[in-house]
């Protein structure tokens, strides 16, 4: 499998990362104080095309294929988890079934805007009794006249606080454990709609996760995404196609520490000696490089297949699991080597250690992940 970047794909890579590297990382301490991300770092983005790429021409996107999406994201994961996880909510599952199964008017009527960042999108699944459990979800749909009248709780909702766009899975079914569940696109300014609980997260700082309350909300029939019943496929088909855009941050966030810290051996001195010249710490930077690369290679792996459409969920959650587990220990070997100084707060290396955590737990927990990947090697 031929993982060679083309001239344009390496254009890509580089224009991104001299954007996150140049003008997003130096303005992370004050977005980690703020917890919001300036508008013109934004602004930039926009015109840079990273809230389109996963959106069709036609639209106004530039319809990257799987493999440049993930060099893109791969870069943004230089900077942590706040200031990427905005594209990945908005472009990752937030536009994803939109774009694969909106009707010709929904696309029309949303994916220009959220093209360039003027509507940006999220993805509601996740409820306080339907975690990891997905197909407990209690949010119901039914159907009145000509619109859906949807009642319930969602939470730890990824970019919602800023989205003017939420894609939304509900019960259409009330029997239990039915999967004849539907998607919706709402809108904040739909009737019986309101952000409940804006929640302060340990890490990925200027990207709220926040409750959402549906009650008696009020969305028209037209909102519906694909056939009534039919919305837990397009659920599950999201999450399988975001863990590939998970993992990719996290493979850039790996290189990120992983230069941090050779630089900082190189320069640190104890003993009289630079600490890298110690068996020990060289040691650690083996095995943080080897499991780098390793955990890029297998997220590369996935994104080609998902573009020649052989893509299985054992390779998106192989990539995922083993990327976001990667991640946990290169950024604790990080913090070990630089010791104290790693313990500040300032020290991008902290913010790192805290923004890695979340990646063992969303869109899909280490345990689930190996749960989809023991299932798929018995069925074979």
């Amino acid at each position: 499998m031929d993982f060679e970047l083309t001239e344009e794909q390496r254009a890509l890579a580089d224009s991104v990362k001299a954007f996150v590297d140049e003008r997003v990382d130096p303005r992370m301490p004050e977005i980690e104080r703020t917890n919001e991300i300036p508008q013109e770092l934004l602004k930039e983005a926009s015109e840079l095309g990273l809230f389109g790429i996963s959106i069709p021409e036609e639209y106004g996107g530039s319809n990257l294929s799987r493999f440049s999406r993930v060099l893109v994201h791969q870069m943004l994961g230089r900077s942590g988890f706040g200031f990427a996880g905005v594209f990945a909510a908005h472009g990752g599952i937030g536009a994803e079934a939109l774009v694969s199964i909106g009707t010709p008017e929904q696309k029309k009527r949303y994916l220009p805007k959220m093209a360039t960042g003027e509507l940006r999108g999220c993805f509601a699944l996740t409820e306080p009794g339907a975690g990891s459990d997905a197909g407990g979800i209690t949010t119901t749909a039914v159907k009145k006249g000509d619109r859906y009248i949807l009642n319930g709780v969602k939470h730890y909702i990824s970019g919602s606080t800023h989205a003017g766009l939420l894609t939304v899975v509900a019960r259409t079914n009330p029997a239990p454990r039915s999967k004849e569940m539907s998607v919706f696109l709402v809108e904040p300014k739909f009737k019986g709609f309101r952000i409940g609980t804006i929640y302060d997260t340990m890490g990925c700082k200027g990207h709220p996760i926040a409750e959402l309350l549906f009650e008696d909300c009020e969305v028209p029939e037209e909102n519906r995404l694909g056939p009534e019943g039919k919305g837990w496929l397009a659920a599950t088909k999201t999450l399988m196609e975001g863990r590939p855009v998970v993992a990719a941050r996290c493979v850039g966030a790996c290189e990120r520490l992983l230069e941090i810290s050779t630089d900082y051996a190189k320069t640190r001195k104890q003993f009289g000696q630079a600490i890298g010249e110690f068996q020990g710490v060289h040691f650690l930077l083996a095995d943080m490089a080897t499991r780098t690369e390793a955990a890029r290679l297998l997220t590369y792996r996935a994104a080609v297949l998902a573009d020649e459409g052989r893509v299985t969920s054992q390779d998106t959650s192989m990539a995922k699991l083993f990327a976001s587990e990667t991640l946990a220990f290169v950024a604790d070997s990080a913090l070990q080597i630089q010791g104290g100084s790693g313990y500040i707060t300032d020290n991008p290396v902290g913010r790192f250690y805290r923004d890695a955590r979340i990646t063992r737990i969303y869109e899909g927990t280490s345990e689930i992940q190996r749960g989809i990947i023991g299932r798929s090697l018995l069925r074979n």
